[in-house]
């Protein structure tokens, strides 16, 4: 089994309660239609498990086959330093199937953003690193498609469109916390 490389930190963007007894890892890639068929299961497992789980999304453009990735994962990026990344992840996943540059623009517009602020702050090269650095914490942790998820810092291989994902973080909520 393959474990999270990355441990989940402060420069991670996370979802609900920080001391969640769950913590949930998506490597995903905004232009997957398997992401986009995942999205709306994970913002379910969001709502319905609340305040007992820390959902974490990471970067994993998989640029050969989805050209926009890269540069829709840099956007979102850009929308965490003006505190909309979830307002981004959620508008780029709702509509990607349009993720060229100008589309991309609008969505940006569309949750609010100051446009000329994102414009520059798109070509932030701090951005793109952190793309890339999620990219490669997904290499160093067997990532291999996407989306990937890990439980509590666990590979998840079980099949998540099925309600196995669910039933897994369901079954270690109710087996409660581990006794050291």
């Amino acid at each position: 089994m393959s474990q999270l490389h990355q441990p989940v930190s402060n420069t991670d963007h996370s979802y609900g309660n920080p001391d969640a007894i769950l913590s949930l890892v998506e490597y995903g890639d905004f232009e997957c239609p398997y992401c986009g068929r995942a999205y709306p299961i994970v913002k379910k497992i969001k709502q319905e498990l609340g305040k007992d789980l820390k959902f974490v999304f990471r970067n994993f453009p998989l640029t050969k086959i989805h050209p926009n990735a890269f540069a829709a994962a840099v956007a979102t990026e850009a929308a965490a330093l003006q505190g909309k990344y979830w307002e981004m992840h959620d508008i780029v996943f709702e509509h990607q199937h349009s993720l060229d540059p100008e589309n991309v623009f609008l969505l940006a517009g569309r949750i609010g953003l100051d446009l000329e602020r994102f414009k520059h702050d798109i070509h932030d090269e701090n951005l793109t690193g952190k793309v890339e650095k999620d990219f490669e914490s997904g290499l160093r942790s067997g990532v291999n498609r996407t989306p990937s998820f890990f439980i509590n810092g666990e590979k998840f291989e079980g099949d998540w469109a099925e309600g196995q994902l669910m039933d897994q973080l369901k079954a270690i909520l109710a087996a409660g916390p581990l006794v050291q």
